[in-house]
């Protein structure tokens, strides 16, 4: 099973980050300027709006029209991270006319490692890479195994609900919730909360397309 045009998977990530906008919001006030849930809602929306725009095109040119639809419609931290996320993984599928296990880790290994860069962060310091990591290694080792792209997303949740639930422990390093140090202690972050929902949208996207 694969994926040749992404569109059912950006209606899916739209979908699922509008019925999260408000548990996002909540989560984010915590420590944070409470518009995460906005940020991601406007951003996805606008991904799924662009890629429907384009009619027939590859899975790297969908995926990089996206990217720049979030940046555009969502230019915040995690908008800019976001639309950074989709662009650099556009790239490591560029000769790709499908989306199959190999792909979806080549996408999510890009699209961590554009994450990271971008916003200057590393694992550990309690942000959405402490989530995208796990993720993105998960694929990787399905990949290897010859996993298909239904049954290693499902694996790469189940990591990367294990890596958010870690986040608990963890003291954060960047933004607003950096100010807050030890009252961030406890909860789980809330960039990694928006790469679980991310993650979980495309094994349902997937799951339907199987």
């Amino acid at each position: 099973m694969s994926l040749h045009d992404l569109r059912p998977l950006f209606e899916r990530l739209a979908r699922a980050f509008e019925e999260k906008r408000d548990e996002l919001i909540a989560l984010d006030g915590k420590v944070g300027d409470s518009d995460l849930g906005i940020t991601m809602a406007k951003g996805f929306a606008a991904a799924r709006d662009a890629v429907s725009a384009l009619g027939a095109a590859s899975p790297a040119a969908q995926a990089k029209h996206a990217g720049a639809a979030i940046a555009k419609a969502a230019p915040s931290t995690m908008g800019t991270l976001m639309g950074t996320g989709f662009l650099r993984g556009s790239k490591a599928i560029e000769t790709a006319e499908s989306v199959g296990t190999a792909e979806l880790a080549a996408f999510f290994a890009a699209f961590r490692d554009g994450i990271a860069q971008r916003g200057r962060a590393k694992l550990g310091d309690k942000t959405v890479l402490d989530v995208l990591d796990p993720i993105a290694a998960a694929l990787e080792a399905e990949a290897a195994r010859g996993t298909a792209p239904e049954p290693a997303l499902a694996h790469a949740v189940e990591a990367a609900r294990d890596g958010l639930e870690k986040t608990r422990d963890l003291v954060a390093q960047h933004g607003k919730a950096a100010a807050f140090q030890e009252k961030s202690r406890g909860l789980p972050d809330a960039g990694g909360t928006a790469a679980l929902i991310l993650a979980e949208a495309f094994h349902a996207a997937f799951a339907e397309a199987g």
